[in-house]
């Protein structure tokens, strides 16, 4: 293993092809070994919980990543396929000194994942992920072998999905029944399909299932948060109330209104505050999104006294703005939703059961709940440039942005920021007239392949 510095970790712990570096046995060897020293801290007896999705390659990197824990003489805790949230949960409820979660997330089958919850149910901040990923790569532990009866041991947790069923449940209101209610789930294929359609059933709902026959290779194939148009179709069909769509790990959740519209990560969000904001239950009357959310989202809260602050792209970045903040209602365009008065980290279920909740009070369709955000047009145009840099120090390009955005106002709003991956500048605009936005877009477009000949 080479010394040299490698970045693992993105935006939301390893991620990658299965059985191809870094997704590799012996990486997850290493990682397992690097997070099980990484949170020894104290001199007791340590257990670590362990997660998967419904992947195939999940058994290959749980085996591994239980082998490297159990070989630094910590003890390793299997819940095997679990929502990423009822991981956070029982990390927290069996009081592990860490939570991990092997997942993909929406990615397809033949990608999984790794990524971290420190005892308290969050994730990891940078600095312990770094810390973390130079143990994997410098070899300063590999001398660490406790040996006979130090080795760690694993054990089945085999009421794990049981407990994460009765926390999803307490977060609906017991003076309340889903009884009458007709509820379309696609699982995706993933990590919710047992305990989501369990619980709606068991709060008495109608419920009708997608998504929900796992194969190991069928997560997120046509189906759930990424490919919603199946179940759109499956409620009008039905005549169902809701459509709820999660996506591999259960940790995002879009919805499907009763007359088969998609109603996304925003629009649950201005659901949830004016609920909460009239219900005096939304702390410092503010609500924490990305720089991604659409402005029709913040439109609407100014209107009813709410502050919409936003953070980068990520649902983390999101979480540790709320905990900053203290607010306790943030997510994403994405439907990755935090309520943390119930969980650490988005909940696909308990945002569904949340906005049921809401509907059950209100005795109006989630059509009419909706109605509370206008979205804004909102145009996003990918410019490719030579090699990455700061367009936006250039003055031409800079000029552009501000003769536009004091055109808009406050009823638009432009976003220039480069791609974390490609050598891409993304541009959106946001406006009330679509028309005006595509102008505005492929004019800042303009400006910066114009600047970007000129550099090149």
């Amino acid at each position: 293993m080479s010394n040299e510095k490698k970045k693992l970790f993105g935006t939301d712990g390893v991620r990658g092809v299965a059985n191809s570096d870094p997704m590799t046995s012996e990486i997850a060897l290493r990682l397992g070994r690097a997070v099980a020293h990484v949170f020894r801290e104290s001199p007791r007896r340590h257990k670590i919980l362990i997660g998967k999705d419904t992947r195939v390659s999940g058994y290959m990197l749980e085996t591994a990543m239980a082998s490297g824990i159990c070989s630094m003489g910590v003890d390793v805790l299997l819940v095997g396929p679990m929502p990423t949230p009822g991981i956070a949960f029982l990390t927290r409820s069996l009081r592990a000194d860490a939570g991990v979660v092997i997942s993909a997330s929406h990615n397809p089958f033949q990608d999984n994942g790794i990524k971290f919850f420190a005892r308290d149910g969050f994730k990891l901040p940078d600095a312990v992920e770094e810390e973390i990923e130079d143990l994997v790569f410098a070899g300063s532990i590999d001398h660490l072998r406790p040996t006979a009866g130090e080795i760690g041991k694993a054990f089945r947790i085999e009421d794990a999905l049981g407990r994460y069923n009765v926390f999803a449940k307490n977060t609906f209101p017991r003076d309340r029944t889903l009884d009458g209610l007709k509820v379309v789930v696609d699982a995706a294929h993933g990590a919710g399909y047992r305990v989501a359609p369990e619980v709606l059933e068991e709060l008495g709902a109608e419920v009708w299932t997608m998504g929900c026959d796992p194969d190991g290779e069928n997560i997120n194939d046509g189906c759930g948060a990424l490919y919603p148009e199946a179940l759109q179709k499956k409620v009008v069909e039905v005549g169902a109330d809701i459509g709820i769509a999660l996506d591999g790990d259960a940790d995002r959740c879009l919805l499907v209104d009763e007359k088969g519209a998609l109603v996304d990560g925003d629009e649950i969000l201005a659901i949830a505050a004016h609920h909460m904001s009239r219900g005096g239950t939304l702390r410092n009357e503010s609500v924490v999104a990305t720089v991604m959310s659409n402005l029709g989202l913040e439109v609407c809260l100014r209107d009813i006294g709410v502050s919409l602050v936003r953070t980068p792209v990520g649902d983390r970045y999101v979480v540790e703005e709320m905990r900053r903040s203290d607010a306790n209602l943030g997510g994403e365009q994405s439907g990755h939703i935090i309520l943390l008065d119930n969980n650490t980290t988005g909940d696909g279920l308990i945002t569904g059961l949340g906005v049921l909740s809401i509907l059950v009070e209100a005795q109006r369709p989630l059509s009419e709940l909706t109605s509370v955000m206008t979205r804004f047009p909102q145009v996003l145009v990918n410019v490719p440039i030579q090699k990455r840099r700061d367009v936006t120090a250039d003055h031409g390009v800079a000029g552009v942005i501000r003769e536009i955005e004091g055109g808009l106002g406050d009823r638009g709003r432009v976003l220039v920021r480069p791609s974390g991956t490609e050598p891409l500048i993304r541009v959106m605009v946001e406006g009330e007239r679509e028309e005006e936005v595509r102008l505005h877009a492929e004019g800042i477009a303009d400006a910066i392949r114009a600047s970007d000949a000129a550099a090149g």
